[in-house]
């Protein structure tokens, strides 16, 4: 057998250009895998308008000043409007059940008076 006669300055150059081909095609392929697994997306409903609107009931039963009861109502509906943003977040799609005419999605409304409230707690402290 022959010794294999290649200089190596003409070696170097070749076996980088096939690392860096190596490297590309393993990046592609883990940029493909990242791409096509898109987290399974769900559909879940809460029935907003009830919830906020038990909260409107229990502030005009309350006998407490006007100015008290438009703060609370502020800091509530920005609480709501934050809870169901987050509920967003992990790959669910929420929806206004008022707004479904008809489909069998699961209701959430009571995870979503759990976080108002969290978010209400959260305010209160210092």
């Amino acid at each position: 057998m022959d010794k294999l006669n290649l200089p190596l300055r003409l070696l170097g150059p070749k076996l980088l250009a096939v690392a860096l081909l190596v490297a590309a095609l393993l990046w592609g392929a883990w940029l493909t895998q990242q791409v096509t697994s898109a987290p399974k997306q769900r559909i879940v409903t809460v029935r907003l308008a009830e919830t906020i609107g038990t909260f409107v009931e229990e502030a005009a039963r309350a006998d407490a000043d006007p100015a008290v009861v438009q703060a609370a109502s502020l800091a509530y509906l920005k609480a709501a409007e934050s809870a169901v943003a987050d509920m967003g977040h992990d790959g669910r799609v929420v929806l206004v059940a008022e707004a479904v005419l008809a489909g069998a999605a699961d209701d959430a409304t009571s995870e979503l008076e759990q976080r108002i409230a969290d978010k209400l707690a959260g305010e209160k402290q210092p």
